[in-house]
């Protein structure tokens, strides 16, 4: 083969290489993984060694970057050659005046110095530019060989690629974090209950691609020292589910304040909500609490149960006559009442808590029951205890959890000492 010839093969397996590089790299949305992708995507196809240094997310976009801010998130490849060309950050200050240094916020790639004396190897820095933006640099050495035009064409290419993909994970970022915020701002802490009931309660947004849900949790202070407990889920993600969830949570606070009983709040907010075309529907659950006659008073709306654990720690699901979810405007929701001690511990959950995809949700719901938790335990533990058992870092939804236990009045004989 003569050497024209092998040059068009090289090229023509560089543009190969080069071909896969949109399958390859940025198949996420996390920053360093796409840093990484670019690295073991150029190594050791095209260099040697590669390293990928970024700049923080909140680096100023208006202006150059400080290159001393580059910090390194990925590296393979030999690692004596990118140890040759220094730290990115520690280089930059040496040699702030080289083209080198200017390169990523100049948005050009330039030939990088070397710390080592001697036959320096052949590296290039790139910078990961896209949309403007500088996003951080990638170093790409070899050992002897220098790289050709084409060479360093292809790896700005890949580079710009990369840089493209990094912008992504930044503003989805950036819209989770805003997302997030507002679901935090949006779910204030529940209501306060009276004082002879024990309260705890928890959100948790799912992880993934998902970014915040409609769940939330509130108790509602009303006559005679009772309270009204609530656990509800707008249907969907996002803000709107948020916006949503707020309006159905005051709307819930304002009609359960006339002390009607949580059949006929459910009615009331159903109708309420159904007349607006704007709102998503709702699940929710309300469990009025009577410490004194020892009473729970239960309704739903096309939510999940709760669950009682006994005083021994064991658990039952508790039946409760389920209507449609609000928002439909078909009411139909029924009250059923349980008796309820302060030995026992009340449950309410989102299905986030125990829903697990190809799986029957009454399957998850006996899974839940047949935990046993310790007797007598505070509800901040039996709360942390729950999460534990039924690996919540699992759900692919948001989870609302709420624990609450009636607080024994004191001289009353017969109940578990440490639950007052």
């Amino acid at each position: 083969m003569s050497d024209e010839d092998g040059a068009r093969a090289g090229v023509a397996a560089r543009l190969r290489l080069m071909e896969r590089a949109p399958e390859l790299i940025g198949t996420t949305l996390d920053r360093v993984t796409t840093a990484q992708e670019l690295a073991q995507f150029l190594c050791p196809g095209l260099c040697d060694a590669v390293a990928v240094d970024l700049l923080p997310d909140d680096a100023p976009a208006h202006r150059p970057p400080p290159v001393a801010l580059l910090e390194r998130v990925a590296q393979t490849g030999k690692p004596d050659l990118v140890d040759a060309c220094g730290p990115a950050g520690d280089r930059a200050g040496q040699h702030a005046d080289t083209a080198w240094a200017r390169a990523p916020a100049e948005g050009r790639a330039a030939t990088v110095p070397t710390a080592a004396d001697g036959a320096p190897p052949t590296a290039l820095r790139v910078p990961l530019l896209a949309h403007g933006r500088v996003h951080g640099a990638l170093l790409a050495v070899r050992e002897s060989e220098r790289f050709t035009d084409d060479e360093t064409a292809a790896m700005a290419f890949v580079a710009r690629l990369a840089a493209v993909h990094l912008g992504h994970a930044g503003r989805h970022s950036a819209v989770r974090d805003t997302a997030l915020n507002l679901q935090r701002a949006l779910l204030a802490e529940p209501g306060r209950p009276h004082p002879n009931l024990e309260l705890a309660t928890r959100y948790l947004p799912a992880g993934g691609g998902a970014l915040v849900g409609g769940d939330w949790c509130e108790s509602v202070r009303l006559h005679y020292g009772r309270t009204l407990l609530v656990v509800g889920d707008v249907m969907g993600h996002g803000l709107d589910a948020a916006v949503d969830m707020s309006a159905y949570r005051s709307a819930l606070r304002y009609i359960a304040s006339t002390d009607l009983p949580p059949h006929r709040v459910l009615r009331q907010v159903d109708a309420a909500v159904a007349e607006s075309d704007h709102r998503r529907p709702a699940t929710c659950l309300l469990v009025r609490m009577d410490p004194v006659r020892g009473k729970a008073s239960v309704a739903a709306a096309g939510h999940l149960p709760p669950v009682v654990f006994s005083g021994d720690g064991t658990a039952r699901v508790l039946p409760v006559s389920v209507g449609p979810p609000l928002g439909t405007g078909f009411g139909g929701y029924e009250l059923t009442t349980h008796t309820i001690t302060p030995a026992e511990t009340l449950l309410m959950f989102t299905d986030g808590l125990v829903e697990r995809r190809d799986e029957d949700i009454d399957v998850s719901l006996r899974r839940l029951a047949a935990h046993r938790l310790p007797p007598g335990a505070p509800v901040e533990d039996v709360l942390e205890r729950i999460l534990g058992l039924v690996d919540h870092h699992r759900a692919e939804d948001d989870v609302a959890l709420l624990v609450a236990r009636i607080r024994p009045r004191p001289g009353r004989p017969g109940h578990p000492a440490g639950l007052a």
